[in-house]
């Protein structure tokens, strides 16, 4: 008999499980508020770092532009270009947030830096439940969000106007979204076996909708789709299921996908603004590539100069590394595939291993046959580090259970050296982005005489430049690209150069166009003739700081 008041054996199951449940919920709010105070550091380090707004470049300009014209109601548009055509060479999803900042009235030059220091807090936030999610360890992920949040080179990538952050962040989501769907253990829809079936389903819908989120942020996010089919194919321990997850994940994706591309053919007849040519990779830009992997790997300038001057070093050590990944990626796809009973890799180091060989496959591919101007900078770069950051986590976790105490002392120790040496190169990154503005957001450009000059000139004067970017941003004036010899896009000859030049010259002499030529000095030679061959006949109306500006007559 049951006395009133006393609890059943149902409510002493519940009474148990809760009280059990305690400390699980009070360490989970500890780590939630752990990687918070490291997120809200982020987003003040790059608020901190950036007093005069972010650095801009030209592609900065491009999104900038893009979002003012979207919230004139335009459209996504060239607005820095007096051609004013719609844009297809740049994703729109940069230049959309950006506008949507933009309705509470806060301009996109600003709202640049209002986006990229959150997305530096919430992309440390997402590592760090990736590395808790890759190894069950709330210490691990701690540990992968700190190795963000003070990587020198990650920081450089947030405290610029550009789109890489954004393309982390929408990355970072796939790769949580696709840890939940199961992979293996997805179920065929028509199978009753599985009661997650749908839950998990969902799950990989919404990989595919942040792949989709990706791509239209940067074209290289077509890397993260092909990396996820890679990854359903191998891993999926049945046809069946490989061809139904990756149809459900393609739904997911592909929609947004054509979408983008329909509009670019109806507005622009072209899909990406990309033209096949073949450019062999040229040696300056595997050795800017090799000099930017030399930052993320040595923190320390000093000893990064002493090591790049012993020959061929980095080359070998990312050789190495590389070797050791593609050894790793190639046995545990293969054994998963070829053997389908046996245990799964760990999927988010697998699949972020994965990434790093498809994106890099997919940059080399887009300089060797679209884009001869796109160059292995930080920028294009980053996406990389972050992937390795996640597998230096994974390899210590990996070796933390080992158990042993030496290879413990050493998960520590490396920890620790890691995170001081990062720390102190952070700190003198902060201290040089705080001086002042990077790129065009520089003095030299906001304080120019030049610019000053191309402001004060009647509104219907015709503006030819090789800046079209800064004109736009300091003047507000659309301008006019110069005719030149080459296409930086697709390395080939230009055609009509001379006709080009001599119409060019007709509209300065007519007095209804300038030519402004800006650090015409500190080009190469090739590129200073074509600029004398432009400027020849021309009245100099205009010189300071190598900054010369060409009108008619007086």
């Amino acid at each position: 008999m049951k006395i009133r008041g006393t609890p059943g054996k149902y409510g002493r199951t519940l009474f148990f499980a809760s009280y059990q449940m305690k400390p699980f919920l009070k360490s989970q709010l500890v780590f939630l508020l752990a990687l918070g105070v490291i997120a809200l550091s982020s987003v003040g380090v790059v608020l901190y770092s950036t007093p005069q707004g972010l650095g801009l470049s030209d592609d900065s300009i491009a999104y900038i532009a893009g979002a003012r014209s979207i919230l004139s109601g335009q459209g996504y548009r060239e607005a820095w270009l007096a051609s004013n055509q719609p844009v297809t060479h740049f994703p729109p999803a940069f230049s959309s947030i950006l506008a949507l900042i933009g309705l509470s009235g806060l301009d996109p030059l600003r709202g640049t830096r209002f986006i990229n220091s959150l997305l530096f807090g919430g992309n440390a936030f997402l590592l760090g439940i990736l590395g808790w999610r890759m190894t069950r360890s709330q210490f691990a992920g701690v540990v992968l969000a700190l190795l963000f949040a003070v990587n020198a080179s990650l920081l450089n990538a947030h405290a610029v106007a550009m789109s890489e952050p954004l393309y982390i962040f929408f990355s970072l989501a796939a790769f949580l979204t696709f840890s939940h769907s199961g992979v293996d253990q997805l179920a065929d829809p028509q199978s009753a076996a599985s009661s997650r079936a749908p839950e998990k389903n969902i799950w990989l819908i919404a990989t595919g909708i942040f792949t989709a989120f990706a791509y239209l942020t940067r074209y290289a996010g077509l890397a993260l789709l092909a990396t996820f089919l890679v990854a359903l194919i191998l891993l999926q321990d049945t046809w069946r299921k490989k061809l139904t997850s990756a149809g459900i994940f393609l739904a997911g994706a592909v929609p947004l996908l054509i979408g983008w591309s329909i509009r670019n053919k109806l507005v622009a007849d072209n899909a990406t603004n990309r033209t096949l040519v073949w450019h062999p990779l040229t040696v300056e830009n595997i050795n800017i590539g090799i000099f930017n992997f030399s930052e993320f790997f040595i923190p320390v300038e000093t000893w990064r100069r002493a090591l790049i001057r012993i020959p061929n070093f980095f080359v070998v050590l990312l050789s190495l590394i590389a070797l050791i990944l593609l050894i790793w990626v190639v046995y545990k796809g293969l054994k998963k595939f070829l053997r389908p009973a046996t245990q799964q890799p760990e999927i988010l180091s697998f699949t972020n291993a994965l990434y790093i060989f498809g994106y890099l496959a997919s940059i080399v591919s887009s300089m060797m046959l679209f884009d001869a101007s796109t160059k292995f900078r930080l920028r294009i770069l980053s996406p990389v580090y972050v992937a390795l950051l996640v597998l230096l986590v994974f390899l210590g976790y990996w070796l933390w259970q080992k158990r042993a105490i030496f290879w413990r002392g050493f998960v520590v120790f490396s920890t620790f050296v890691i995170l001081v040496l990062s720390l102190y190169d952070t700190a003198d990154v902060v201290a040089t982005l705080h001086k002042g503005g990077q790129g065009y957001a520089s003095f030299q450009w906001y304080d120019s005489q030049a610019m000053d000059f191309i402001s004060k000139l009647p509104e219907s004067t015709r503006i030819y430049t090789n800046e079209p970017g800064p004109v736009y941003l300091y003047t507000n004036r659309p301008s006019y690209v110069l005719p030149d010899l080459v296409d930086p896009v697709t390395g080939l000859p230009r055609e009509r150069f001379v006709e080009g030049i001599a119409a060019l010259q007709e509209d300065v002499l007519s007095g209804n166009a300038v030519l402004a030529l800006f650090k015409a000095g500190a080009e190469d030679e090739d590129v200073q003739s074509v600029y004398q061959q432009l400027a020849d006949g021309l009245y100099l109306a205009h010189d300071t700081h190598g900054d010369t500006i060409y009108t008619a007559f007086p």
